[in-house]
């Protein structure tokens, strides 16, 4: 997996391309988030529209992110998830925990 990161308007966002399987790179977003979180980011947009797959570890990655903020009284979005990865989050039930939008602009409202 390959990701790259700016802060918008106190708002992390990541994009995410690949295969989120909570490999090294999992450790270096989770390093990234809690950077984010020092430099007073209260919103966190992790645009998933790259990702082919996500497996368990993957799914970890993506809920430490979301306790990091909402620890700190923030929230995290994923944007455009592919259809396949839609998928997994209706049956892993996650599509109920994380806020789920298409573009940046639903974030901003």
């Amino acid at each position: 997996m390959t990701f790259k990161h700016e802060i918008k308007n106190n708002s992390l966002i990541l994009r995410l391309s690949g295969d989120l399987i909570g490999e090294d790179s999992g450790a270096s977003v989770i390093e990234v988030v809690t950077d984010a979180i020092q430099q007073k980011a209260l919103t966190c947009i992790v645009d998933i529209s790259g990702l082919r797959y996500i497996n368990s570890s993957g799914i970890g990655v993506l809920i430490t992110i979301l306790t990091k903020f909402r620890n700190k009284g923030g929230e995290v979005y994923l944007m455009k998830p592919s259809e396949s990865v839609q998928k997994l989050l209706v049956i892993t039930k996650l599509n109920a925990i994380f806020q789920i939008v298409q573009t940046e602009a639903e974030v901003i409202k």
